[in-house]
């Protein structure tokens, strides 16, 4: 082709564009073209560092009256120095304090105020240049330090040492100290005062700063925040029951607080709020975010996220697995104990990555050494565990309790560490029950755990266990399972020890009617059933079908585990205890002959050996034999005592009727003091309204009149 169109084409091929800083060149022959570039490093600074990057400041800061006159002191105007250090859980309200601390500083301390998001390295340097411009800072000098011709830190911290105004820096979101450390950008200086706020709780990150803890906030504060955001939601009770139910954790309140604020055509009430958190709190909680911005740090669903990335990026991620582990249990104190022979690799520096980063924390002044995870923290964590980690989490969380616990409890003074665990069952059962994975081995450390605080004493949260593990493990396992049986046959003793007589007998009738239809008449535990409807039936009317259920019980084991096994000794102890009659009055001659077998089979300290002298007193007693009686009550009384303590429930049964036998011998002063005590005593462990806190200051009233 030729003409006219190919020279348009020729022409329009030597065209040229250029865009940004970009240049074109067209020459005709040979050129020799030597040009600079100068790139600005790093992205661009803040748009200000004198405005905190705060998102949505709390309409009141609550509580924090100790850190707050701590940082106003620090801005005083004879101040200087200090470096501070604001640590705790992710959302426990660190950059609100800051932002209260700031606000005091550049106001009634007529400081210049200085804002910095640190949580990572670009955006510190990008902000500490920015704070090092606003102290007078050349551009030449800025873009050396930028271009990493001369030291950034030098430069800003050289610039606030000279500055003319005192200042107040905010270091906020130092969550990892590292970016802190590495480039040499945390200092001091006579001319002003720094404040860090990070989860990083560790003392080794921070040395010569002064640390500052900030936990969740006390309950009235809690509700006041609440209340602050949608004062017209319902009352200062409802809104600490939401608080409570929220953990006081300052980021879920304002979550909350905001989503009720913000409603419009359908309103709820703190109380709608409240009873809605069942269904999945974490999700309800995150609606309020829109009030708050996007930021992740404003999700509750997230905001912990950042933590478990950085302890996994830093080689850790054992600690991820720990605290999914934690979030099957519950919010409460936990015994350490717990943790003990973990099979978890590197179980010990997990945990004190979760430490360092305020995701749980240790509780003082406990004389169980305890660790305590904020439950919000654990719902959210909960949330995100893969379907595939989740049978095997609760497993192990099962396999820890049951360790803990022993395999066979005895009864005796109360451990703590049983107390402790009860909230921690019944959290890893409901955790289960709501995956639908491991429902046996949590029912089974549940029904341990029962057992324990049973034979404790703690009749109380024995039934709370039993009755929640049944309600919780029926639907599931079914009605008939063994395990939902046997929880419900501790359910039934529990009431009867917590002197609701006619419901226990209801109950322990329906579990036996179940365990003889579904395991059999002389199946283990259908015989258990048969001994604890027994007890139930220690009165006139119905001691014959008692002592039948007892004959019953006694002959099975004997058949299946021989006369002298452990078990059947204890079924053998029962007879001794039927109500007063021609039933008693038979099984008396074989009384000592019983407690003969108990000793040389078990000892004279094992349990079942103190039971069955307890009840041959007590025959003794009641079968008109009372100096026979007197010896051994008052040997019963004195081995209870010192085996159980002096509030467990059977030393004050023991206790009991040693008094009565010794008012029966005319000995009225000293009888009549055991009754005291008891009486005491059972009103303080069982309660006043308590049928043998009743029965016992009856009976001692009937001595005084």
């Amino acid at each position: 082709m030729g003409g006219k169109d190919s020279d348009v084409a020729s022409e329009r091929s030597n065209e040229g564009r250029a865009e940004g800083a970009g240049r074109v060149y067209q020459a005709g022959g040979d050129q020799y073209i030597t040009e600079h570039h100068h790139h600005p490093s790093g992205p661009a600074g803040p748009d200000s560092v004198r405005w905190p990057a705060v998102g949505r400041a709390p309409v009141v800061l609550r509580d924090r009256g100790d850190v707050m006159a701590r940082l106003r002191a620090a801005v005083e105007p004879a101040a200087g120095g200090g470096a501070y250090v604001l640590h705790g859980l992710g959302g426990c309200g660190k950059t609100a304090v800051a932002h209260e601390a700031f606000r005091h500083a550049t106001g009634v301390g007529g400081r210049v105020g200085l804002w910095v998001n640190s949580s990572d390295t670009a955006s510190l340097r990008a902000g500490m240049l920015a704070v090092a411009a606003d102290r007078g800072a050349s551009d030449g000098e800025l873009t050396a330090a930028r271009g990493g011709l001369r030291p950034a830190a030098d430069l800003v911290w050289d610039y606030l040492d000279h500055s003319e105004q005192p200042w107040f820096l905010v270091l906020d979101n130092a969550d990892d100290p590292a970016v802190l450390r590495d480039g040499g950008w945390l200092r001091t200086s006579s001319r002003g005062t720094v404040l860090v706020t990070t989860r990083q709780a560790a003392a080794h990150w921070w040395p010569g700063a002064e640390r500052l803890h900030l936990g969740v906030l006390p309950r009235e504060d809690a509700a006041r925040v609440l209340r602050d955001l949608a004062p017209e939601a319902g009352t200062d009770e409802e809104a600490a029951e939401v608080a409570d139910r929220l953990g006081r954790l300052p980021l879920a309140l304002t979550l909350a607080g905001g989503f009720l604020a913000h409603q419009v055509i359908d309103r709820w009430t703190l109380a709608e709020y409240g009873r809605n958190l069942a269904a999945d709190p974490i999700e309800l909680i995150d609606q309020g975010a829109e009030a708050a911005g996007g930021d992740a740090r404003h999700l509750v669903s997230s905001t912990w996220e950042l933590s478990l990335r950085a302890l996994a990026d830093g080689g850790l991620p054992e600690a991820v697995t720990l605290l999914r582990l934690l979030a099957c249990l519950s919010g409460d104190p936990l015994p350490l104990s717990l943790l003990s022979g973990l099979e978890l690799p590197r179980a010990e520096p997990a945990l004190r990555g979760l430490l360092d980063q305020s995701l749980t924390e240790l509780v003082p002044g406990r004389q169980v050494r305890c660790l305590r995870t904020h439950g919000v923290l654990l719902d959210s964590v909960a949330r995100g565990v893969p379907a595939e980690q989740r049978a095997p989490l609760v497993a192990m969380a099962a396999d820890r309790l049951l360790a803990t616990l022993p395999e066979i409890p005895r009864r005796g003074a109360a451990d703590e560490r049983f107390s402790l665990l009860a909230p921690h069952a019944i959290a890893l059962l409901r955790r289960a029950a709501t995956w639908n994975v491991a429902l046996e081995p949590a029912t089974r450390a549940v029904l341990r755990l029962t057992t324990a605080l049973h034979r404790a004493g703690d009749y109380t949260a024995a039934l709370t266990l039993a009755t929640e593990a049944d309600s919780l493990a029926e639907p599931t396992l079914g009605p008939e399972h063994r395990l939902v049986l046997r929880v419900r046959e501790r359910a039934a003793r529990a009431l009867r020890r917590a002197g609701r007589f006619e419901e226990a007998e209801t109950l322990h009738r329906r579990v036996l009617a179940d365990s003889e239809r579904v395991l059999g008449a002389d199946d283990p535990d259908t015989l258990e059933c048969c001994l604890g409807l027994a007890q139930c039936l220690y009165r006139d009317d119905a001691v014959t079908e008692a002592v039948a259920l007892i004959r019953r019980a006694s002959a099975g084991r004997a058949r299946v585990l021989g006369e002298d096994h452990v078990l059947t000794l204890l079924a053998r102890h029962f007879l001794l205890a039927v109500w007063p009659g021609p039933e008693l009055e038979a099984q008396v001659p074989h009384g000592a002959a019983l407690l003969a077998d108990c000793d040389r089979e078990l000892g004279a300290g094992h349990q079942i050996t103190l039971a069955a002298r307890l009840n041959y007193g007590f025959a003794l007693f009641h079968t008109g034999r009372h100096a026979e009686a007197a010896a051994v009550s008052r040997l019963s009384a004195e081995a209870h005592l010192a085996h159980y303590g002096v509030d467990h429930p059977l030393t004050l049964a023991a206790r009991t009727q040693l008094g009565r036998v010794l008012v029966a011998l005319g000995q009225r002063d000293e009888g009549v003091e055991h009754l005291e005590a008891v009486v005491a005593g059972r009103t303080r462990v069982l309660g006043p309204d308590h049928p043998w806190t009743g029965f016992t200051r009856t009976l001692l009233a009937g001595l005084r009149d």
